[in-house]
């Protein structure tokens, strides 16, 4: 991971049970310190600040919110927050959002899941990037890493020290320590590491995060350019720029029913290709890791013009 994501040195990497959904609730035992700022724009974004509202020893977060679809535009912290929260990539709408450091001494923590491995992102962004591997690591759930930089390290030993009470599962202190001897506080899936282990060594080989990133841009140019091209799709998200390069959401006209494309590529072995459900719109959703080749993408929108074809529904 160090290797693969160019970390600097100070950096280290962190390894904890429970996948992003827990380092939720770790974040707020041991990396806010009072209060957050939280951008939402979707479906996790809105998880991640709920799980710190919930937490009774820390003030009200501040979100900034935006609707599905788009990312709000960046403000600056306000003296009493100490970390700034963001979604590099909300799986839900297929939106991507850039890691950028704001002013002042604040720590920078984003949520990678289907991010970190297909997307471009410089480690002076943040303090503390953490993931899932089951999307571009094309592994499994359950697990998250996290990379930290030396002012994340120093807020989570001070916090630990702090006297507050922290679930020993949830310590990230803990975590810290048992990860500078190669081990974890409970026992990890050890199938999840090892496919993590086997598509990170392969991207490594093959060129690292630029090689990746590249790869899921091919993909992404074929998706998006097909549904710009449509009579009866187009891309979801309007601005080109927040349009994610690893998750593509395609709305369909009111004559086409996703929901039946989607069933008539499930039942000849194309799957999972379904919207977010609480989205609820009339569209399809389509990975585009590195794990996933470029031409199959293009085989994907054949598949679909096909199907639309044989409905006469365009």
């Amino acid at each position: 991971m160090t290797a693969f994501f160019g970390l600097p040195g100070g950096y280290e990497v962190v390894l904890g049970n429970g996948g992003a959904t827990a380092f939720w609730d770790a974040m707020a035992f041991g990396l806010v310190g009072s209060k957050s700022l939280h951008y939402v724009f979707g479906e996790f974004s809105a998880k991640c600040a709920d799980a710190i509202r919930g937490a009774p020893h820390l003030e009200e977060p501040r979100v900034v919110a935006s609707d599905p679809g788009s990312h709000p535009a960046a403000v600056e912290p306000e003296e009493d927050e100490d970390v700034v929260a963001l979604t590099h990539n909300e799986t839900s709408t297929g939106v991507s959002m850039s890691v950028e450091r704001p002013r002042g001494d604040v720590l920078v923590a984003v949520d990678a899941t289907s991010a970190a491995g297909g997307l471009r992102v410089s480690p002076e962004g943040f303090d503390v990037y953490y993931f899932a591997p089951q999307k571009c690591f094309a592994s499994d759930g359950g697990l998250w890493i996290a990379l930290v930089s030396q002012a994340g390290l120093e807020r989570i030993g001070a916090l630990a020290d702090s006297g507050r009470y922290i679930p020993p599962s949830l310590n990230l202190q803990t975590a810290v320590d048992n990860a500078r001897k190669d081990q974890t506080y409970n026992t990890p899936a050890l199938a999840t590491l090892f496919l993590t282990v086997h598509q990170a060594e392969h991207m490594v080989e093959q060129g690292g995060l630029e090689w990746a990133a590249g790869r899921c841009d091919r993909s992404a140019d074929i998706l998006y350019g097909w549904a710009e091209a449509s009579a009866f799709a187009q891309p979801f998200v309007a601005d080109p720029a927040m349009r994610s390069r690893v998750v593509g959401t395609i709305d369909f006209n009111e004559g086409v029913d996703a929901a039946v494309i989607s069933a008539a590529l499930r039942a000849n072995g194309i799957v999972d290709s379904e919207p977010y459900r609480k989205l609820g719109r009339n569209q399809l959703r389509v990975a585009m890791y590195p794990a996933i080749e470029p031409d199959d993408v293009q085989r994907l929108t054949a598949c679909i013009d096909h199907v639309v074809e044989r409905l006469g529904a365009n």
